[in-house]
């Protein structure tokens, strides 16, 4: 499955690269984070500098502008400073991929052998005109447990959808942001649970049904009659009664740990817990925000 370059599970933050083009007199950058599959616009794709002689982007189903990669190595990286290039059968060199042959068509490639990485790069060998890219990577979380658990397709109902408060845009009923609003890529004028306050005692609540393994959440803001408004940083809570609730910690630390959320009011921000938890209840407990205490969320499990 995709890992989330073209949706944005995949954030800004964690796409690098070797250089970039600066175009049109410096006004037009073609930065790294562009290199999304399907990109549109006029700077839609990264492209390397024309003085990097060793080009790479770092994060292949792809599309390259009339510029384009024309074949390329994949290199990969446990903890993003000793990396490996893909090796061709027999392990006797580095193996050479076959990319684009236009700006706009997909080439896909699929690996022999899976990796298993926290780091892929792209390192372009041939280019036409420059070396400008777009792409998504294939695959899938390394424990095999990492399915929606059912806000985004309802599988979740309305009723196991609960919060701290409901905010009411001009107090008025028929302009709330109901917890059960609080469904990934949710649309709509009113397409999101807001908190009434902000107040780091606010809480939206996720009954599961029954006991499951969490291993991950994605969360998105949204938008009010133009005002971004979302949650930059969180707390996670669980439980098995709804009474008794555990706050998550990283495996050894002392204190509960605070997750990056978002930046702007529509992509996604995925966040992995290192050590699943097993729980029926999951509470997101906001920690900072921008202008109003705002979510829409996915769990992610089995």
């Amino acid at each position: 499955m995709p890992l989330g370059m073209e949706t944005g599970a995949i954030a800004n933050w964690q796409i690098s690269a070797s250089s970039m083009l600066l175009g049109f007199m410096g006004l037009q950058r073609w930065a790294p984070e562009l290199a999304r599959l399907h990109r549109s616009g006029i700077v839609n794709a990264w492209t390397a500098s024309n003085y990097d002689k060793k080009p790479w982007i770092q994060g292949a189903s792809r599309a390259g502008s009339a510029e384009y990669v024309k074949t390329f190595k994949v290199a990969y990286s446990l903890n993003g400073r000793k990396f490996e290039f893909v090796q061709v059968d027999g392990g006797f060199g580095d193996k050479i991929f076959v990319g684009n042959v236009d700006n706009n068509g997909l080439r896909t490639n699929m690996l022999d052998t899976p990796l298993e990485a926290q780091y892929v790069r792209l390192v372009p060998v041939t280019c036409h005109w420059s070396c400008t890219l777009r792409f998504e990577l294939l695959g899938c979380e390394l424990n095999g447990c990492s399915e929606p658990l059912g806000l985004k397709d309802y599988t979740i109902s309305d009723a196991q959808i609960t919060a701290s408060s409901t905010y009411k845009t001009w107090g008025v009923n028929s302009f709330s942001w109901y917890p059960f609003y609080a469904r990934l890529d949710k649309q709509g004028k009113f397409n999101a649970w807001t908190a009434e306050r902000n107040s780091a005692s606010e809480w939206l609540q996720i009954d599961l049904g029954s006991q499951k393994q969490v291993t991950g959440i994605i969360t998105q803001g949204a938008r009010d009659f133009g005002h971004i408004q979302y949650v930059a940083a969180y707390k996670v809570a669980y439980s098995d009664d709804g009474l008794t609730w555990t706050e998550y910690k990283d495996e050894g630390a002392e204190e509960s740990k605070v997750f990056p959320g978002n930046l702007d009011n529509n992509s996604h921000k995925k966040n992995v817990f290192e050590t699943p938890f097993l729980a029926r209840f999951v509470r997101i407990l906001p920690v900072s925000w921008h202008n109003r205490i705002t979510l829409r969320v996915e769990l992610l499990g089995c």
